[in-house]
């Protein structure tokens, strides 16, 4: 099925609903269509294409629901679904946190949909690859990389009368470059709802640079260092502490937002006075939904204004059992940055690590979001404001939110993104001191 446009979707909808003999009935629809190539040791390895659709019915019978979901969409199938989400909400438990659906409510247009990357071929994805392999070749290095794009959209409709239709375009790249000796490794990665601003080459250049001058990487010894994070290294401590910003996970003492004898930390300053982090679906560099899933409009929201926690995420069910109004979760996170490059950030350090990535990073405590993992893809030693040699691999164990105590200064935001879980973000380099390194890696 093609991507649906607004009414298109509605009509479809309105049609699964007409089905419904249940005392409260949400339809969601969601398609995507794009494709992808994948390559290693500089030649494609695969390419495909995607194009999928799913609808999916939940009936409320009171307290009690049930979800049914399809992939086909002809009539038979349409009211089959209806009849089976029924079924199962009749068999269900009652739910004691149930909350009603919402009603009617205006939702203002995204920014996410571009023409241009709805309209990439087979042919420009092999275009953008061959750009990457030819500078690993000349390099003298072995490129591994993804690309992929989607077109994609999303409608609810519920029997309350609530309507919700968004549209989105993504272009992903990832790219891996490797001596033949396997002694030094580089990476990047690149995601944008505009095709127009991925440059596979640029970022290539950046992979093998990584590549060719991590070789021959020196020991030093574990310890607290000063430390510089890249904003693909920032990122993935950081996506682990927005994960946290809950307000019912603080309020029951499961999280670093919990306050010690009870309640949550909103109003304390946790963090450095430099960090201010909020959410935007409108930011013109990181455009995002502009409502959830639980049909809740999405504006700018802070969350960290100079180090003080502003808000945290309220369920419908949480504000109603504290008193307060529902905060959603947002659909974009940005955090503020200097006016730095990361070249100025590293002449300002007498002494320190620059730190190009972060992998498999695990949680070790949950209320100080203490995490551990390993550095890879390019670690140096800086000496007197200057890169002086590679080093090797270290494992950290640190939390965000002591790091963010600890900020002597941060770079230029800028688009950064997790493959851990494919989401972009808007990220500053960082410069941190007193990171904690507790062992040696030999692994590149």
């Amino acid at each position: 099925m093609a991507i649906l446009k607004k009414e298109e979707a509605k009509a479809l909808l309105q049609k699964v609903l007409a089905h419904s003999k249940a005392d409260e009935c949400e339809v969601s629809l969601r398609g995507e269509e794009g494709g992808n190539i994948r390559y290693a040791r500089n030649a494609i390895s695969t390419a495909g294409d995607i194009d999928n659709t799913t609808l999916s019915v939940t009936s409320y019978f009171g307290k009690r629901s049930g979800t049914a979901t399809i992939n086909e969409f002809n009539d038979a199938a349409l009211e089959r679904v209806v009849q089976r989400a029924e079924e199962l909400a009749r068999l269900a438990p009652e739910n004691p946190e149930y909350m009603p659906l919402r009603g009617p409510a205006d939702f203002k247009d995204s920014k996410t949909y571009v023409p241009a990357t709805a309209a990439i071929t087979p042919d420009t994805r092999a275009d953008a690859v061959a750009k990457s392999i030819q500078v690993a070749k000349e390099a003298q290095l072995e490129a591994a990389g993804f690309i992929e794009n989607t077109t994609s959209f999303s409608a609810i409709l519920n029997s309350k009368g609530l309507f919700a239709y968004d549209t989105d375009t993504n272009v992903v790249f990832t790219i891996t470059t490797r001596n033949s000796a396997g002694t030094g490794s580089g990476f990047a990665a690149r995601g944008y709802n505009d095709i127009s601003r991925l440059d596979t080459l640029s970022a290539t250049k950046i992979a093998a640079a990584k590549a060719n001058s991590s070789a021959g990487a020196k020991a030093i010894e574990p310890g607290k260092y000063t430390v510089i994070l890249e904003p693909v290294a920032a990122t993935y401590m950081l996506e682990n502490m927005f994960r946290g910003l809950d307000a019912r996970n603080a309020d029951e003492g499961r999280s670093f937002m919990s306050k010690p004898g009870g309640g949550n930390r909103i109003g304390e300053q946790l963090m450095d006075d430099k960090v201010t982090i909020y959410s935007d679906p409108f930011h013109p560099d990181l455009p995002a939904s502009t409502w959830n899933r639980d049909g809740f409009p999405l504006e700018k929201t802070a969350w960290i204004d100079k180090g003080v926690v502003k808000n945290l995420v309220y369920s419908q069910y949480w504000a109603k059992n504290k008193g307060v109004q529902p905060v959603p979760q947002p659909s974009n996170i940005i955090m503020e940055g200097g006016n730095a490059s990361l070249e100025e950030l590293i002449k300002s350090t007498e002494k320190g690590i620059l730190v190009s990535r972060l992998w498999y990073i695990r949680l070790v405590d949950a209320q100080t979001l203490l995490l551990t993992g390993l550095t890879r893809d390019g670690t140096f030693y800086i000496e007197n404001g200057e890169i002086k040699y590679p080093i090797k691999n270290l494992r950290f164990n640190e939390s965000p939110v002591i790091m963010l105590n600890n900020v002597e200064a941060l770079g230029k935001t800028e688009r950064s993104i997790s493959i851990e879980s494919y989401r972009s973000y808007l990220i500053p380099p960082m410069k941190i001191r007193d990171f904690t390194f507790t062992s040696l890696s030999d692994a590149i």
